[in-house]
């Protein structure tokens, strides 16, 4: 059996997918919650055979029972980069993983977490994986969604140090834009895909932020957008390869611009381009990543060696094969 929290979210319902593919038991650990129809939480695990869905705060008795468990895959948090409840958050995202890790410690279970591409702040410092201390350390996020993951990756690190028990295989995973199906449910958090998918096909123009930075034009601001598939390939190579451990990006590895994204968009929907540039709104301003891009040395040099879905690729599959689907769940 594998243990997926976040497991009816968004990359972590795509994981339980493979995995039941692939003949595993899979307990999911989520709360799934009032949705808006159609986008709700359940209908992300609707096509698969799932072991059962345990709530967060009842996977302490879960684990007393003693499951044998082959390992823990942990994809739950709260992700919005804009939430503002420290508390909740901290519980959230740094306590339950801390106990998780323990726990997998304990019983000799691999343990594959969810880090992101958020704790790299603006990319001032560039985007290295590197868990040394003094690069852990100089990391400035630039949201309390980012400040927890790297709450959780500079403890992993100081752990290890200290000789701490760790699971027998461990891997945090630096996500950058994820985006693909099952994400619906996300809200203002989906992906730039997914919400101006749904502005041209009620026929608005895709809205872009304008740029708010000297030497950036509108709609040029870039990101290593990747498609959820290579997210969950990378998990199931680790899976398959329970001697690599350690903290990796995962990206496509090659930055594009939203103009890009947007342009693979309409050719996909067969639609002529209509871009129309807004402004940033004031929550996000100062908090936007102008430019994020994957360095995949690490995950390369462990063995991985994984083709990454281009952008035209992934795009097009997820507008075709999904979005313009009845039903675009997978």
């Amino acid at each position: 059996m594998y243990l997926v929290t976040g497991g009816a979210g968004f990359i972590g319902s795509n994981l339980v997918a493979a995995l039941t593919a692939r003949g595993a038991e899979v307990m999911v650990v989520d709360r799934l919650r009032a949705g808006e129809p159609g986008r709700e939480k359940w209908r992300n695990l609707a096509r698969h055979t799932i072991a059962g869905i345990l709530p967060p705060e009842e996977v302490e008795d879960f684990w007393a029972a003693d499951p044998e468990v082959e390992a823990v895959l942990h994809m739950g948090a709260i992700s919005a980069t804009t939430a503002t409840d420290g508390d909740l958050v901290a519980a959230t995202n740094i306590t339950l993983p801390l106990w998780l890790w323990a726990a997998c410690a304990e019983r000799n279970v691999p343990f594959i977490y969810a880090s992101s591409a958020a704790t790299y702040g603006d990319g001032a410092l560039g985007f290295e994986d590197d868990m040394a201390p003094e690069m852990l350390t100089a990391l400035r996020p630039l949201n309390l969604y980012g400040w927890s993951k790297l709450a959780f990756d500079r403890r992993v690190a100081d752990m290890l140090a200290r000789g701490t028990p760790a699971p027998p295989q461990w891997a945090g995973l630096r996500f950058f834009n994820v985006y693909g199906p099952n994400e619906y449910h996300k809200g203002r958090m989906a992906s730039v895909v997914f919400h101006k998918f749904h502005e041209a096909r009620h026929g608005g123009p895709a809205r872009l932020f304008r740029s708010d930075r000297p030497g950036i034009a509108d709609g040029a601001q870039m990101r290593d957008f990747v498609h959820v598939d290579d997210c969950v390939a990378v998990m199931l190579w680790l899976l398959d390869n329970p001697g690599v451990s350690g903290l990796f990006n995962v990206g496509s590895g090659r930055a594009r611009s939203f103009l890009d994204l947007v342009r693979a968009m309409f050719a996909a929907m067969g639609q002529p381009e209509r871009i129309e540039f807004v402004d940033m709104p004031a929550d996000l301003r100062g908090k936007y990543q102008y430019f994020t891009e994957a360095p995949l040395a690490r995950l390369r040099a462990a063995g991985c060696d994984l083709p990454m879905v281009g952008l035209e690729e992934g795009v097009t599959s997820y507008v075709r094969d999904f979005l313009m689907q009845s039903d675009p769940h997978r």
